[in-house]
């Protein structure tokens, strides 16, 4: 547990402002699972940069070897699953709609609602052999931030490919398609990101955040239709599915699990 130079108390998040910049790293080792306690610290995080004028650049990060294996699938339960999703999805909403620029680092497993994360982020940065993917079909369930907004970023027939069959792709690819902006050997990561914190700096911090307003000003009017529309297909149609319940109870239960189609 650590109290930070802003009075917040953190378990699962470390935080460091220096000037302009404030660097947020997910901390739940060894994957950085995303538990409701993260997910909490992260919005008090968001909320309290958004109010410091200053700031003006926000990098992303996972403390260790992964970026995020993505959201607790024990949290999915039918007893947790709305609460999570409507904690998520308000941060996911956060950072949509910061002013400051936000930066996805991504190294090692960068899964689910962690590849959820780092896709809206305005800028990403991956390592070569990153594992990108969202593998939430394989228990029966789907991604919705993925649902809503994947397509925009590498094309429709690519986004169903991943959401559809939950296969991952490594970082190069990421880059390629359009998902990440820019890959690099893992040596270079921390050069290239150094690289673009630079430029940013020199930069006017109010243009920024106006520019960024502009240049998401026709996808801002159709992701909080889209996500809202994705979040009622999941909880009034998927989470009503014997095998949504079925993968998630064979996950926590460690086995394959038995589809009946209903």
């Amino acid at each position: 547990m650590t109290t930070t130079s802003t009075g917040l108390t953190l378990t699962r998040v470390l935080l460091d402002i220096e000037g302009a910049v404030a660097r947020i790293a997910l901390r739940n080792p060894p994957l950085n699972v995303i538990d409701i306690s993260m997910m909490e610290e992260l919005a008090q995080i968001l909320s309290e940069i958004e109010s410091r004028s200053e700031v003006a650049v926000v990098i992303l990060r996972g403390a260790g070897k992964a970026f995020s294996a993505g959201v607790d699938i024990g949290a999915h339960t039918p007893d947790k699953v709305e609460e999570m999703l409507t904690k998520f999805h308000g941060l996911i909403r956060s950072l949509v709609a910061t002013r400051k620029i936000t930066i996805a680092a991504v190294r090692g497993a960068c899964l689910g609602g962690g590849a959820e994360l780092a896709m809206v982020c305005d800028l990403v940065y991956s390592s070569d052999d990153a594992e990108w993917g969202f593998p939430e079909i394989k228990l029966g369930c789907f991604p919705p931030v993925a649902c809503t907004a994947l397509a925009a970023l590498v094309g429709h027939k690519r986004a169903a490919e991943m959401i559809l069959t939950g296969a991952s792709i490594d970082g190069r690819e990421a880059a390629e398609i359009g998902l990440a902006t820019r890959a690099t050997s893992e040596q270079q990561l921390d050069s290239a990101l150094h690289v673009c914190v630079g430029q940013l700096l020199r930069l006017s911090p109010a243009a920024l955040a106006v520019a960024k307003k502009a240049n998401y000003a026709w996808d801002s009017m159709h992701f909080d239709k889209g996500l809202a529309r994705a979040e009622k297909v999941y909880f009034e149609e998927l989470m009503k599915t014997t095998d949504a319940q079925e993968g998630i109870r064979a996950f926590l239960e460690k086995r394959p699990p038995k589809w009946t189609g209903k």
